[in-house]
């Protein structure tokens, strides 16, 4: 099974760049299932219900978040609706949406994907590695392929989670931070890994909000409105190879497209 990835989708400049080339990247890749990272898909902050609709409706699959998907409080009665679109599964019990989907591909293979979000410099919410392992031992045995984003802050934190879960799932790939990092590997247990995807948005930007703004805010130390940037605009992304039989990744790499 091949899996496609795509880091956090930033505002309306990194909508339009999934709109023009996931189809695509899934037809010329050969790719099963598309999973996507969404909280900052609405103008920067969360996503609502017609921005989810928008984006399922350009080939994604399944939807990942992190802290922001709580910024639009509309899209607290859609998880009802789309249990594909995912919130970090280590959050109470009781908040709204799930953090596990189990998808299956029209060739009837099954994929669990996962969200989870890190504590160092977030959110405090449950310890993400115990609800790892609560969730792994409630998943059918023989749903091999098991993806997981992991919506965290700090490095470390992403690396310590991909050793304590590899060799149990198919691939870890991080979010949150917004840059790419160049460590995409295989561990020795077999599950892919990748520090951070990055972000599918305008690069000509800090972290995707115009540059001005966050350089007044630094050099000010005054609060400022934050707006989502325009230009240099990139759509990255993870693509993963996996052996449905026993849920190890064979083969990992970066998949990048720079818009016109």
């Amino acid at each position: 099974m091949r899996l496609l990835f795509v880091g956090d989708i930033f505002g309306h400049a990194g909508r339009r760049i999934v709109a023009d080339h996931v189809k695509d990247i899934r037809a010329s890749q050969g790719i099963d299932v598309v999973i996507a990272n969404v909280e900052n898909s609405a103008a920067g902050f969360g996503v609502t219900p017609s921005v989810a609709d928008e984006l399922f409706g350009y080939g994604i699959d399944v939807m990942t978040s992190g802290n922001h998907i709580w910024d639009k409080r509309d899209i607290y009665e859609y998880f009802k609706r789309r249990p594909q679109l995912l919130r970090p599964a280590n959050y109470p019990a009781g908040v709204p949406g799930a953090g596990v989907y189990i998808h299956e591909t029209k060739t009837g293979a099954r994929c669990a994907v996962m969200n989870l979000q890190g504590r160092v410099y977030m959110a405090q919410t449950d310890c993400p590695f115990r609800k790892a392992d609560e969730i792994l031992a409630a998943l059918p045995a023989d749903v091999k392929v098991r993806f997981l984003d992991f919506h965290a802050e700090v490095t470390s934190e992403k690396m310590a989670m991909g050793w304590y879960l590899d060799g149990r799932i198919s691939a870890m790939v991080g979010t949150h931070t917004h840059i790419p990092t160049a460590d995409t590997r295989i561990l020795r247990g077999g599950t892919a890994y990748q520090t951070d995807c990055g972000m599918t948005g305008p690069y000509d930007s800090v972290i995707g909000v115009e540059k001005d703004t966050v350089l007044q805010k630094f050099l000010t130390a005054q609060p400022a409105r934050m707006e989502p940037a325009k230009g240099g605009v990139e759509l990255h992304s993870v693509i993963v190879d996996v052996d449905e039989t026993t849920g190890k990744a064979v083969e990992a790499r970066r998949h990048t497209v720079r818009g016109d």
